[in-house]
């Protein structure tokens, strides 16, 4: 006999199977949840580990740039000097103040075969204070680390200068020294506490006086954290650093993970060391799933009151809320990288917004896929006059008034602010074509302003031509013509920086 399906048992069928499908629903909603927070902590750990490499190998690369830079500025030194006609000491002293301040050369001095250095201000026996003077002879550049008279570290950077004469006396080496507080400035960030950094000897000394992270801070590396990680670790690690060889080393201290990465400075005894707090990532990412959680959680309630249909409603508007949210990140990463290629001061492009648009044309001249570019240089003049002698408000006001020139002027350009007082404006298609024009009518107001005592800015500029490979070949002409000009402009009675 058939049992007929009645009312009660429809109700109790539906409870039970409205029960187990809550329960089925709520377990693999936990499931999935513990799934995706370890396997999200497992990414973490990969992810946070390339991008501190990434991080360390681009300032090591920083500080490698700043090395070729200077000694390349060194031997254009050394260059002017050999070819000027040095008539004495008081002589050679000026002419080295001058490259010093033209090239931008800290602690600029020049050695004789007697070990005798020679600076702008002095002459001093070398041998006892810099290393690279331990030999007779120099055949190669030198890259070493001092400490003088209990100052801040310096870098110093050494290069012989064979056949190297003046007034009869020869000279076997040139150098200069560089802050390495200077070398923090430049590398440093914002970070709001998630990222630190730091310049390393191969014993694990702090040279930048730069804390990494609150546990290691500012003491010897290893010794930090010789309690924290095995003794295999530590001996692979320290022997990384005695051989130059890039790594990373993850840790647990004071509760917390965090993990650093290191990379060699090539041309240097030093590491560049990067550290991350993993707490910081687990914790938004902990939150991110607690959300899902709880957005799981709803989709059950409404699952079980309201219907398929209702549910399907649901979903639709969950999809329009993510397409919202997604719009919203889209919005937010945009103001962002505006954010971060924008010159805080004058409101233009900075400098790696100019390093972005320096590797696209770079890319488009090795395609053939680019004709009509100009580079042009801009220096304002005597800013260095009115930081020393106004104060650096006036400065920076010099700075924004030369910015609002630039940019009155060259309109159908893209204007950059790569240095603290030199601009560069790259010209294409409707810029280009009337570039002349506009340079014509920029240095007229430029020399007017010199009776005026206002705004002063030297301009040089260089368009790509059939043998260029880089946009810095032009840049390089551009840059040679600023400085052409600034002669020209100082000869009509422009500041420069020699009358600060």
């Amino acid at each position: 006999m058939k049992r007929q399906i009645t009312r009660r048992s429809f109700i109790l069928t539906a409870i039970i199977g409205g029960i187990l499908l809550m329960t089925m629903v709520i377990i693999n909603t936990y499931i999935s949840y513990e799934q995706t927070v370890t396997a999200t902590n497992e990414a973490v750990s990969e992810v946070s580990s390339f991008y501190l490499e990434a991080m360390a190998d681009r300032r090591a690369k920083t500080i490698t740039n700043l090395i070729n830079s200077n000694f390349e500025q060194m031997e254009k030194a050394v260059d002017y000097i050999n070819s000027a006609k040095i008539g004495s000491k008081k002589e050679l002293r000026a002419t080295i103040g001058d490259l010093k301040a033209l090239l931008s050369l800290n602690r600029f001095a020049l050695v004789d075969n007697d070990n005798i250095v020679y600076t702008q201000y002095t002459t001093y026996t070398g041998r006892s204070r810099h290393p690279f003077l331990s030999e007779d002879k120099m055949d190669e550049r030198s890259v070493s680390t001092v400490s003088l008279y209990g100052s801040s570290k310096q870098l110093c950077l050494a290069a012989p200068t064979p056949d190297f004469t003046i007034e009869g006396k020869h000279y076997k080496a040139s150098f200069v020294q560089i802050d390495i507080r200077d070398i923090v400035d430049l590398l440093a960030f914002d970070d709001e506490g998630r990222t630190y950094f730091g310049l390393y000897s191969k014993n694990g000394e702090n040279l930048s006086d730069t804390e990494l992270g609150p546990y290691i801070s500012k003491k010897n590396l290893f010794d930090s954290i010789k309690g924290v990680v095995s003794e295999e670790t530590w001996n692979e690690n320290h022997d990384n650093f005695s051989n130059k060889v890039e790594g990373s080393i993850t840790f647990t201290a004071d509760g917390a993970e965090e993990t650093l990465c290191y990379v060699p400075v090539e041309g240097t005894d030093w590491m560049m060391v990067v550290l991350i707090r993993e707490s910081v990532i687990h914790d938004r990412i902990r939150s991110v799933s607690e959300r899902s959680l709880e957005a799981s959680n709803r989709q059950i309630l409404f699952i079980l009151v309201f219907s398929v249909i209702f549910f399907s409603v649901l979903l639709l508007m969950l999809k329009a809320l993510s397409n919202k949210n997604l719009e919203a990140e889209k919005e937010n990463t945009r103001t962002f990288r505006n954010m971060a290629n924008t010159d805080s001061m004058t409101g233009v492009r900075n400098k790696h917004a100019y390093s972005d648009m320096e590797n696209y044309l770079n890319r488009k001249i090795r395609e053939k896929e680019i004709n009509k570019l100009a580079i042009i240089v801009c220096d304002i003049n005597g800013l260095k006059m009115v930081n020393d002698t106004k104060g650096h408000v006036a400065g920076d006001q010099l700075i924004k008034d030369a910015s609002s020139m630039i940019c009155r002027y060259f309109t159908q350009g893209a204007v950059y602010r790569v240095g603290g007082d030199e601009f560069v404006v790259v010209l294409q298609e409707k810029g280009y074509d009337t570039m002349h024009e506009v340079l014509t009518e920029i240095n007229s107001e430029v020399e007017d302003n010199i009776k005026k005592g206002e705004v002063v800015i030297s301009i040089g500029y260089s368009e790509l031509n059939a043998e260029d490979q880089l946009v810095h070949d032009v840049f390089e002409r551009a840059d040679r013509m600023m400085y052409e000009r600034k002669q020209q402009l100082k000869a009509m009675g422009a500041p420069t920086r020699s009358d600060a």
